[in-house]
């Protein structure tokens, strides 16, 4: 007896062959990208400081401040916050400076991206890398090539604040000689 597939089987072989991928398992890929919204607005019980700065958003090592005689260097970001303000851009236009055609021209520099210790592991670690890629972003857009900067994150780990005016100080990017 000959069978002949009738119309309905045909679909139903196509079908099953066009899914077949679709159940494979896939690889999942870990995203680190900052959420849309900070982790006290996903943790409303956690208690949320006012997002003010103590004054901006980067630290120079000494070795820079001396060479590119860069006066008030210090800044750290506001809670929760990867922004940069008019203070810190005063001081990362002076490193831009600095780096494209001062005495450290030529020189490469690393960015470390840091957070006060609230928060779980992983938000900090992607905190800190969203900071440190706020400050490229900006040196990038004065002039300095990107190949000169490498960024990075430190998130909470060596973080030693414990209370505002400490935490304040482990909100921030950290400026080295690479």
């Amino acid at each position: 007896m000959i069978r002949t597939t009738s119309h309905c089987d045909r679909l139903l072989a196509f079908a099953f062959v066009a899914l077949l991928p679709a159940c494979a398992s896939k690889p999942q890929v870990k995203s680190y990208s900052v959420p849309a919204q900070s982790f006290f607005e996903q943790h409303p019980s956690v208690p949320k400081e006012p997002p003010t700065p103590t004054t901006t958003a980067v630290h120079l090592s000494p070795d820079i401040v001396q060479a590119c005689q860069i006066t008030d260097p210090d800044s750290y970001f506001a809670f929760d916050s990867a922004r940069l303000d008019n203070a810190d851009t005063r001081v990362l236009n002076q490193v831009a400076t600095c780096f494209m055609s001062g005495p450290l021209q030529g020189r490469k520099m690393k960015l470390v991206g840091r957070a006060d210790p609230r928060g779980g592991q992983e938000y900090n670690m992607t905190l800190g890398q969203h900071r440190a890629d706020s400050v490229m972003a900006y040196l990038d857009s004065r002039g300095l090539a990107r190949p000169m900067m490498e960024s990075t994150s430190r998130g909470k780990l060596d973080a030693v604040g414990t209370d505002e005016p400490s935490w304040a100080h482990d909100r921030r990017v950290d400026i080295l000689l690479d």
